[in-house]
């Protein structure tokens, strides 16, 4: 496992065919003359994104992300919104994409697991409450469940055209531990623990999946709740540290810091320290200082001692951390694969590109507009 990377100082280091109008070929009736071809039928402005015929609307976006973004809590640029809504419109598009591949896979969210999501997406908050928090971003329970719909098939997608088909042999679970024996030798109590680090000022780096980079403290707040958001709605850390994590260390390793001393741990700030010790494995905290974020994951927590391969979990932490790099991979290359065999047309950013990135016309919907 490389060597573990821990956050200071100042950040924590910084986690929809073409659609275009049906083109007649205007065949001349008269002898000898060339037929001519009419312009392409304007774009609705409403339209933002084609993907295989297949409309993404600016409502569309506009519900994804009032459901994924607190923005009324917060003073938002027009600017700063325009560029979240972009990068959700990325996001819309490979999941479009995936959801039509789930309905070839003849993949299918159950009502079961439908209201399993649903409830842990207002777990802990009282009915009254969370459908206030519905309606104070303009949204309905059937809007929430279609969100979560989506992203249930979406990962039932990837689990079955990647996690499915990764093999990890006893060969290579023997072979890293000879190579990383000393790994395993625990001097002292220590925290197996990954992170998103999320910071409001422009990155020199940015090495995550999507390029995306907050770049101002609003951003930044509002990133870090997307990403809870995710979390809560059962998407992985690791796919998510891989995808918007802001240190170009660990988030080519989907966040992965190693273990990590509970001596060196002491030594840290205290906001990471205390998202981190006696904290249980699986739960994720939200370290913040001068406008920077860290989401930490704990993964899990070692007594010191010598361990080999016959101790409880360290085969299947071994297998768990090889099939991790291998799922990384593999979905990398999948969703290139999927999104280069479709035709997409992303409208707005081609708008925006033609208009210096003003988009005149283009007005944007308030957070809270329906």
């Amino acid at each position: 496992m490389p060597e573990p990377i821990f956050a200071t100082s100042y950040g924590f280091r910084r986690t929809l065919a073409v659609l275009s109008g049906l083109a007649f070929l205007a065949v001349s009736l008269a002898c000898g003359t060339t037929p001519a071809t009419p312009p392409a039928a304007a774009v609705p402005a409403d339209t933002w994104a084609v993907v295989d015929g297949r409309i993404i609307s600016r409502d569309d976006v506009d519900k994804a992300y009032r459901r994924t973004r607190d923005a009324a809590a917060q003073a938002v640029s027009e600017d700063e919104t325009l560029v979240a809504k972009l990068t959700l419109l990325n996001d819309m598009i490979v999941q479009d994409i995936l959801i039509a591949k789930a309905a070839a896979l003849k993949l299918e969210v159950t009502p079961a697991e439908l209201d399993a999501a649903y409830a842990n997406a207002k777990k802990n908050i009282s009915d009254e409450v969370f459908q206030q928090e519905l309606t104070r971003r303009s949204l309905s329970p059937a809007d929430m469940r279609d969100g979560l719909r989506r992203e249930l098939l979406t990962q039932k997608v990837i689990a079955q055209e990647v996690g499915s088909k990764i093999v990890v042999s006893e060969q290579e679970v023997n072979d890293f531990f000879a190579a990383n024996r000393a790994q395993f030798n625990v001097q002292e109590e220590s925290y197996h623990i990954a992170q998103i680090a999320v910071t409001p000022v422009r990155e020199p780096q940015v090495a995550n999946g999507t390029g995306d980079d907050a770049t101002t403290p609003q951003e930044a707040q509002a990133k870090v709740q997307m990403l809870m958001e995710r979390l809560k709605a059962g998407a992985s850390f690791s796919e998510l540290a891989a995808g918007y994590s802001e240190d170009p260390q660990s988030a080519p390793r989907g966040g992965d810091l190693g273990f990590i001393p509970v001596s060196r741990l002491r030594q840290a700030p205290p906001q990471l320290r205390d998202a981190v010790l006696n904290k249980e494995p699986g739960a994720v905290n939200v370290a913040t200082a001068g406008g920077a974020y860290t989401l930490v994951l704990v993964v899990a927590h070692e007594q010191a001692g010598q361990r080999d391969l016959s101790t409880p979990n360290v085969r299947q932490g071994i297998t768990d951390t090889i099939k991790g790099r291998k799922e990384q991979v593999l979905r990398t290359a999948y969703l290139t694969t999927i999104r280069n065999n479709a035709t997409v047309v992303n409208h707005m950013a081609k708008r925006l590109v033609e208009a210096s990135g003003t988009a005149p016309g283009l007005p944007l919907a308030s957070p809270g507009a329906k």
